[in-house]
Parts: C-alpha cells; structure tokens; sequence
C-alpha cells in the first residue's frame, strides 16, 4: 500500500484566527523608533504597547477588555526622559511592568487599581514610575524579568553590559560584561543561565551568577540581527537569524556545543526580523516575521522543529506579543494567543485553535504550565539555590475554580490500559454467562419466521376454537408496554406438555348465542383462572417478540439501503475499475443478495 507518512501530532492541526476589525484596539499611535525590539508586551490582563509620544518618552497601557477604538486623549505611562525601547510585565505580578528606554534608565511601574482608558476627566492623569534604576551610562535596549526567581531583572545597554537587578532594593546585584551590544536575549526556565545574540555575531551562554559565559560560539553569519529564545526546561536555545546570502534562518542548539544540532535551516529570503516565542507546555515554537504578515509554528520533538502550520495575513506586523499560557481561552481549545500590530494604528489578537467538538476539559493539550507563584525568592536565587516555579492546572480554571497548583515537575500521566482487578475481588456471578453471540448480529427472514411459528403454535387448539373466545373474556388488560429498552431474547418454544396443561382439551359441544349462554360453572371458573396467568405470559412473549422482530427488520433495511447506497457510488466512482475493487463490487452484492434472502 502506498501513502505519504504523516507525523501524529495534537497540534499538527492548530490554526490561527483572526480578529474583527471592531474588535481589535484601534486608535493607537504605536512607536515609529527604528530599535530593534517587539513593540508590544501582553499579560492576560493588559497590553503595553510604545508611544509615539511628544515631550519624552511614553508608553501606553490597555486593558484586554477594552476593545475597539480608543479615545483620543489616554493616560500614558511618562517618566523617561526619550524613546522608550523596550517593556517586560512582571511573570509573577500582572500590575509590574519594567521599561527600558533610550535616556539609559530602568524603570517600574505599576498599573493602578482599577485601571481603564475610558474616564470622564478631558485631560487624563498620567501614570509615573514606582522607581528608578540607575546605573546604565548608555541607551538600554532590552529588559527581561527573571522566569524563576522573584524582583530579578535583566537589563542590556549599549554601554556593553547587562545588569542583573533586585529590584526590592533597586540595586545592580550582578554585572555582565559583553564585548559587543546585545541584540537579544533569553532566560533558561530556572532563571540560571541566560543566552545572547550580539552585534558581533557570536552567542554566549551565561552562567548569571558567576558573571561569565559559560559558552561561545559563532551564530548567523549574516549582517542582520538574529534572536534567540531559550526552550524552557529544555537544555537547548533556538536562533533566529540570517545567512550571508540574507536569507533568514533558523537554528537549534545545545549549550556547550559549537555548531547548530542538524545546522541551519533555512526559511526564507524575506528581509525582515524573525521573532521567536516559545510555548514551554506544549513544546511550540512560533516565528513572526517583521515586516511581513506571517505566522509559523513548530513543534519541538526529538531534537528537530516539525513543522506545524503556518498563518498567513495580508497585513505586516512590526511588533508582536505573545501572552503567557495561563491567560489562554481553555474553553475554546486556545493553546496561544497573540497581539500584532497593524500599520502602527492598531492591534489585533491572533487566536491559536486546536479544532476539536468536545465539550470537556482537554488535558492532552492543556499540560500544566507556570502560574503567579515564583519559585524562588530573590534572595534564595542570589545566595546560589535553584527552583523551578510552581505550575497550574488548567482543569480547575476550566471549571471556574481558582487554579490549582501542582509540582513544578509535574508530567501528565501517559496513557495506560487501565489495570486487571484482580481474581479475589472479582465478584461471583448470580447466573452463568451466557455464550458469546454468533459473528451474524441479524437473524434471516427464515428464522424470524420460524420463532414466530413456535411462539404462535401455543394457540392451536385442533379441537374447538369457537369455545375458547369465552375464555379471553375473564383475561385482564395486559400491562402497558415499558419504555425501557428490552433487551433481544431467543423465544422459547412451548412444549407440548405445556400446552395441554395450560389448554386441556374439552368435548365438542354445540355453539351457543352470547345472550343465551350460561353462567359459568364453578369448574369452569376454576379453569379460566388456571388458564389466565399462562396466557398472559404468552402474549408478553409474542409482544416482546414482535418488538425485537421490528427492530431487526428496520435494522435489515437500513443495512441493505446503506449497502444499495454504498454499491452504486463504488460502482460510478471505479468504472472498470482494478481488480481490488471489483473484488469489492461483487463482495457487497454478495452481502446484499444475502441481506434480501
């Protein structure tokens, strides 16, 4: 038999949607700066996006629940001195956001109570840092909170550095120096190590807390930035980047080794950024390209991106965020979801859909993933510990419950045949099993009619019919039919001793008008009653009978319609067809001459 392979994967079939334009964010005056950065950061509750703002620098913030076109007039986060380059939100605090800007300062901030765009007030008040972090003496370009570890921040400037901060004292904690600028970089999930793309076209692996690389090696040979992403829990980093021909590419390597596992993959010759995200749960890795407006999605298994999907748009993004897996939508089967920008005028969310009809908790595609809770302290991850965070359940946020945490190792349970009980606990049986049922499920006319015969044969009386029409007159009302499904039984053939004991014969006596017979003799009352409770159990019989028997017959006609059907659309698809296939023809007129018989 011939066909192509295709990789089973719960999320070969994934697939991007767009959104209404009415219900996208519109009115936004999105940063034109040339910096090479996102643009945008989502949270599921907000999304922090750079303003194109007069009198310094600004950026805004939008609650995801207040779609559609903006007011005018917003309040802006103010305080950096010029452009605002880059925003991080806090993992484990959805109202923290840190931004770096291109004055050379950190800043924090955090989002009100309460928070909306829409307020009476014809000037709305601005919203000013919480704190300052100095230190830099050049433009900072890029901010990235710690995955693990609480108030750990990361912070790469242009004086050719990256600061490690505890921002619960505001103070640098730590120092890298690097020989070049940094284009990008990326925590491992433990928040130990941290890996960067740099101008110089090398990638470094840190060892944070011993302030030195631990490895380094050559990355993209081309001109343009690369990005990297670590793959979570993963001891791997992927890269994204382009080759001396300027055609961009993708790689995947080990820490330590020196050269890309399978090399470099090449996408396409689009001239733009590619932007990674990685989806730690389910293994995905997601790649948006700046400057055009397409998706794709891998999947990650056995040291190879398999390629998934890929989502196509006709309108360019220049930035683009991705929310953390706990703010997806687990009732329609969301396992991403993502908010890109349109001709720096407004944002529109693209929802990842695995297509499925199921209306229960999918745990195949919703493994566990980080919630809110940090896995260490800042001053546990500073002193040397290593801890992974706590993850959640997403069953209980499918319930409506609040998350459920389990352990930050946790691994849904593979699928397993579910076990023997064993033979003591099994219990006896009050009756014997029955015998397995022939292979045949339907029964043929000839032996319908033959089961009809044995339970009608109860009623032939060779001598006198006409006597017994008295008899049914003391017969009660049989009971009303159950509307329980009953199950089908082979009828039981009366005997002949049966039949003459419930029906013992009588002599010939000459019929009699209704109006002149008779009362009915003590013997013959006595007869009557012995007889009735016979008779009610065989009309039971035959009522059940002819029951089954309809079921059976509507079940014969829709298998030879069904196989009627099925006959003349192979027999208009295949013509003459091959020899398999006629073989096929003549087995299901085979089946159908039997079904007629």
């Amino acid at each position: 038999m011939s066909g192509r392979f295709v990789r089973a994967s719960k999320y070969r079939h994934v697939f991007g949607k767009s959104t209404r334009k009415e219900f996208c964010y519109d009115n936004l005056r999105i940063s034109r700066n040339a910096w090479d950065t996102n643009l945008v950061k989502a949270n599921p509750e907000y999304i922090a996006v750079n303003w194109e703002a007069s009198g310094g620098g600004a950026f805004a913030v939008i609650p995801v629940n207040e779609r559609g076109k903006v007011p005018d007039v917003i309040p802006l986060f103010r305080g950096h001195t010029a452009t605002v380059l880059d925003t991080d939100w806090n993992p484990f605090n959805d109202r923290v956001i840190a931004s770096a800007s291109d004055d050379g300062k950190v800043m924090l901030w955090q989002v009100p109570q309460d928070f909306t765009l829409f307020t009476d007030a014809e000037e709305p008040a601005d919203v000013y840092p919480t704190s300052k972090l100095t230190g830099h003496t050049r433009k900072v370009g890029q901010v990235l909170f710690n995955p693990a570890a609480e108030n750990i921040l990361a912070s790469a400037s242009g004086d050719l550095s990256i600061r490690i901060w505890d921002i619960g004292s505001g103070a640098t904690a730590l120092t890298l120096r690097h020989p070049d600028i940094v284009q990008s970089l990326s925590w491992n999930a433990s928040g130990t190590m941290l890996v960067t793309t740099s101008r110089d076209k090398k990638l470094r692996v840190w060892d944070v807390r011993q302030e030195r690389p631990a490895h380094e090696s050559p990355g993209h040979e081309g001109a343009k930035n690369s990005r990297t992403v670590w793959l979570g829990e993963q001891n791997r980093f992927a890269t994204t980047g382009f080759s001396k021909m300027s055609d961009r590419q993708l790689a995947l390597w080990e820490p330590g080794n020196p050269a890309p596992i399978g090399g470099f993959k090449t996408l396409d010759s689009i001239s733009g950024v590619c932007m990674p995200f990685w989806d730690d749960s389910c293994n995905c890795l997601y790649l948006a390209g700046k400057g055009d407006g397409n998706i794709r999605y891998f999947e990650y298994e056995n040291d190879k991106f398999e390629f998934l999907s890929e989502y196509k748009s006709g309108d360019p993004q220049r930035g683009i965020a991705f929310v953390p897996k706990r703010g997806v939508n687990v009732h329609e089967n969301e396992v991403m979801r993502a908010y890109k920008t349109v001709n720096d005028s407004y944002i529109e969310p693209i929802s990842f859909t695995v297509p499925r009809r199921a209306e229960t908790f999918q745990s195949d595609i919703f493994p566990p993933a980080v919630g809110l809770k940090p896995g260490l302290s800042s001053q546990d991850w500073l002193s040397g510990k290593v801890a992974l965070p706590p993850k959640i359940d997403f069953e209980s946020i499918y319930e409506g419950q609040p998350p459920v945490e389990v352990a930050s190792d946790y691994k849904p349970p593979a699928a397993a045949p579910a076990p023997t009980p064993a033979p003591a606990a099994k219990p006896a049986p009050k009756e014997p099993e029955p015998a397995p049922a022939p292979v045949r499920s339907v029964p043929s006319v000839s032996e319908q009619k033959g089961s009809m015969a044995a339970i009608a044969s109860k009623y032939e009386d060779k001598e006198e019919v006409a006597e017994e029409s008295s008899n049914f007159e003391e017969v009660s009302r049989p009971t009303p039919r159950s509307s329980m499904p009953m199950k089908p039984a082979e009828p039981k053939v009366v005997s002949p001793t049966m039949t003459s004991s419930a029906f013992p014969p009588k002599p010939a006596q000459p019929l009699k008008s209704p109006s002149l017979a008779s009362a009915p003799t003590p013997a013959a009352a006595s007869s009557n009653n012995a007889a009735s409770p016979a008779v009610e159990k065989t009309l039971e019989q035959i009522k059940k009978l002819l029951e089954t028997q309809t079921k059976l017959i509507s079940t014969q006609s829709a298998q030879i319609t069904h196989l009627t059907s099925e006959l003349d659309s192979v027999k208009k698809r295949v013509g003459s067809g091959t020899q398999d296939q006629s073989e096929r023809i003549r087995q299901l007129e085979l089946e159908l001459e039997q079904l007629r018989s």
